[in-house]
């Protein structure tokens, strides 16, 4: 779906996070990124891949990546998100959807017959130099964080 690649230059992104701070890729200058786009927050995907992300956090950190999750939902629907599931890392309201677009993440997709526009579920890790090191675009949400680390 996205026309990004590993070894590509990843797209600068801005934004305001769950606590309305505002939030760059030049705020992680030193740190590994692990950008990841999904859906919509308090649905059952989105939820188990946010909470599987949260109960790793510690070993994402030791292996010095920043968590930065970005959907389309508002402040407040990140803010109670967050606040449900206890989430340690920013979520980007992007609700203009530039992120989502820069990224090539918004686009067709399918679902009980139905077609509609929509965020593909895709993980970007970006490595200190700003460099795209992996696409993660088949993620598994019970078990994400072993692909981000594997």
């Amino acid at each position: 779906m996205t026309h990004l690649k590993p070894g590509d230059q990843a797209p600068e992104f801005e934004g305001t996070d769950q606590n309305g701070n505002s939030i760059s890729i030049h705020d992680f200058d030193g740190q590994k990124i692990a950008l990841y786009f999904y859906p919509k927050d308090n649905t059952p995907g989105c939820t188990k891949q946010a909470c599987n992300l949260r109960d790793n956090y510690k070993a994402l950190q030791d292996n010095n990546y920043a968590v930065i999750g970005v959907s389309a939902d508002s402040e407040k629907s990140h803010k109670k998100f967050e606040e449900k599931y206890d989430l340690p890392f920013p979520l980007i309201a992007d609700t203009d959807k530039k992120v989502i677009k820069d990224y090539g993440v918004w686009g067709e997709k399918k679902f009980m017959g139905k077609t509609y526009d929509g965020i593909h579920r895709t993980t970007f890790l970006i490595d200190e130099d700003r460099k795209i090191e992996k696409v993660i675009e088949k993620v598994k949400t019970k078990d994400h964080t072993a692909q981000i680390l594997g």
